[in-house]
């Protein structure tokens, strides 16, 4: 009898059906029977026929869970599967949103941490938790084609979800949503035992943000050197930091390579050049009918070993320090044999390779 893989692989994009990551939820909350159990976090939620499909597992006596950022980046994106959610025939005290309190800023500037996790564990068929990229952001009669130009069509876009079998992985991952879900972090959230450890499986070790331990991306890239091949999917590259780690990578001898989101604001033209500068091989992927990219992967081949880094972080400053995001690393051959099919997708694309004027970039997003 074949074993089961401890992981699932799934990408979309624009090889894939429309949806294809959203009914691979909707499969998965219909499979879990009456007594069993679901546990969702996540940023953008605005599928109304996934969120009516949670109500149902709900009313079929399916212990469900939902934690939704209550006001993200597009404030009112959420609002009206919060109202389905939140009504008297929705999940009730099952359903939770989050805002996060904001720290002490200068004027004018937000610094106001989201809860960016992704993360979607089901008890049945058998018990498995997804995390990744993809957010339930979009409709399939959308209504509000201003805000998905705003936030990117996510249901047809570049995205990911990798799915863990592993016991210790799912425990860890339901117990984390279930206490987001029972004690919404406050300010010092950082400071906790909750959110200063990692979940370290058989070949993944899962990170939790934000905390007071060094950044694992950053700390895993810095014992990077000579030699090592990197290669970076990034649909948010901001920080100067971020941008400096990586030329950082390539000045140690490793060669590195880049392929961004095609938009100025989530990739900016300044760390563009500054990466080209270095030597750093950086492109943008190939922007279909605005579509996003919004893969978040990196790949490291070092001294004869293979890792796959991914999660829903991105190269921000609000990712580094503000947000709640989840990171992982992982050494299994399968993980990184599905990415790096997927990196040669997008390499095979018609990339955009450098910036000349904006109106190679029409949207704002």
């Amino acid at each position: 009898m074949q074993m089961k893989s401890a992981y699932e692989v799934y990408f979309g994009g624009p090889d894939r059906s429309s949806g294809y990551l959203r009914n691979l939820l909707t499969q998965h909350i219909a499979a879990v029977p009456a007594g069993g159990s679901i546990d969702w976090v996540t940023y953008y939620f605005r599928d109304l026929e996934v969120a009516r499909a949670l109500i149902q597992a709900h009313r079929r006596g399916v212990r469900v869970t939902v934690c939704l950022a209550g006001k993200p980046r597009v404030s009112d994106a959420n609002d009206n599967v919060i109202a389905m959610l939140s009504g008297p025939e929705g999940l009730g005290d099952r359903f939770r949103t989050i805002t996060l309190p904001g720290i002490p800023s200068p004027r004018r500037r937000s610094w106001r941490p989201q809860l960016h996790e992704k993360l979607y564990c089901f008890s049945h068929p058998e018990p498995v938790a997804f995390i990744g990229s993809f957010n339930p952001s979009g409709n399939r009669l959308e209504e509000r084609p201003d805000l998905i130009r705003e936030i990117g069509d996510q249901n047809q876009g570049h995205n990911m979800l990798i799915g863990f079998h592993e016991p210790l992985l799912v425990e860890q991952l339901v117990k984390h949503a279930r206490q987001l879900h029972q004690t919404p972090p406050g300010l010092l959230y950082r400071f906790s035992a909750h959110a200063n450890y990692a979940i370290k499986g058989i070949d993944t070790t899962i990170h939790f943000l934000p905390s007071m331990r060094p950044h694992p991306v950053m700390q895993f890239l810095q014992q990077v050197g000579k030699g090592a091949h990197v290669r970076i999917a990034a649909s948010h590259i901001r920080t100067k930091r971020a941008a400096s780690v990586m030329i950082e990578l390539a000045n140690r001898g490793a060669m590195v390579e880049v392929i961004a989101e095609p938009t100025l604001r989530r990739v900016t033209p300044t760390v563009e050049h500054r990466l080209i500068a270095a030597g750093i091989h950086f492109r943008r992927c190939r922007q279909f009918d605005g579509l996003p990219m919004h893969l978040k992967f990196v790949l490291v081949e070092d001294r004869g070993q293979n890792w796959s880094i991914f999660g829903s972080f991105n190269w921000t400053k609000p990712s580094f320090w503000l947000n709640h995001e989840i990171i992982a690393i992982s050494n299994n051959p399968q993980i990184f044999n599905a990415f790096s099919d997927r990196w040669r997708m997008l390499e095979n694309e018609k990339a955009i390779t450098s910036v000349t004027t904006k109106r190679l970039y029409p949207m704002t997003v």
